[in-house]
């Protein structure tokens, strides 16, 4: 059993994803196929990138992934040799691998 990862999004954004199925935006204004994976970070993670790629929105959520439901890679990597790994997910992500969806403050 693999540990949750947690992904920050507009709330509009995962409501459309429920109508498709799918999860396909890699962070703020930038989709799965711009940047090739879904940005994601641990629990410890989570505040500084609402910090740097979220400050000013409203009506954020949460969407805790299950990596043992997902059917791509999760690999963790640093933006810079040396720097602090997050979880990437090479694909879209399915609806029924977000197992909670909690608000954002």
């Amino acid at each position: 059993m693999s540990d949750h990862i947690v992904h920050l999004t507009e709330r509009s954004l995962w409501e459309a994803a429920r109508a498709t199925g799918t999860y396909e935006m890699s962070t703020r204004g930038r989709t799965l196929g711009q940047e090739g994976f879904v940005h994601c970070s641990t629990r410890a993670q989570l505040p500084a990138t609402a910090r740097r790629f979220f400050a000013g929105l409203d009506d954020l959520v949460v969407l805790v992934i299950d990596p043992d439901r997902l059917a791509v890679p999760v690999k963790y990597e640093a933006n810079t040799p040396g720097g602090e790994e997050f979880p990437h997910v090479y694909g879209p992500i399915p609806v029924t691998a977000v197992v909670d969806v909690e608000p954002w403050a």
